[in-house]
């Protein structure tokens, strides 16, 4: 019996530890957190290498993928974004994380983007995209039922809107490819590369 009680307090012990261990860690993303608004080139700069060991690991591993993407749709105009890491306008949008829908990752991305409450959803298509090495997989949503906070991630340099006809002139092509394909009025959802 005292053995049991003792190998209680040992595990007890290194629960103690490994969560005072999370504690730490914790501290430390919050600081950084806070030194992100502060240092705003330092953290972007970060951001881009960040994402570059990311497409390095990519080649590497090869990783099946699942994304969503957004047309959030208001007057003739479309909303873009712009990410702290990359140098283009893309449609709003990211992965799915394990356990959710596409609903639900479209419905978060969308909130976490561009601070945007979503009213239904259509869907446009499901593309296919090898680039950068992953077997992405991307389903595209239509929505013209938005609110707007404004409120942005990290991730967000910023999103602004853009007449269908006046996009910038450094929108991402997949994303192109995306507005024409909405613009097209086809009945059925799109399949097809990105």
């Amino acid at each position: 019996m005292a053995k049991t009680s003792k190998g209680r307090g040992v595990c007890r012990a290194l629960l103690i530890k490994a969560i005072y261990a999370h504690l730490h860690i914790r501290q430390i993303r919050l600081k950084f957190g806070q030194l992100f608004v502060r240092m705003n080139l330092v953290n972007m700069r970060l951001a881009h290498w960040l994402y570059r060991c990311e497409r390095l690991w990519w080649r590497l591993t090869r990783p099946v993928t699942v994304g969503v993407r957004l047309l959030l749709v208001r007057d003739g105009s479309v909303l873009l974004v712009r990410h702290t890491y990359q140098s283009q306008w893309y449609l709003p949008g990211g992965g799915v994380q394990r356990g959710e829908t596409l609903e639900q990752a479209i419905r978060r991305e969308a909130a976490e983007e561009v601070g945007a409450t979503l009213g239904d959803l259509r869907l446009l298509g499901v593309y296919t995209n090898f680039y950068e090495h992953k077997s992405d997989h991307v389903a595209v949503f239509v929505c013209d039922d938005i609110t707007l906070t404004g409120k942005t991630d990290r991730e967000i340099e910023r999103f602004a809107w853009f007449a269908f006809d006046d996009l910038p002139p450094d929108t991402s092509p997949g994303s192109r490819r995306r507005i024409a394909d909405y613009h097209s009025q086809a009945a059925v959802p799109f399949v097809g590369r990105w």
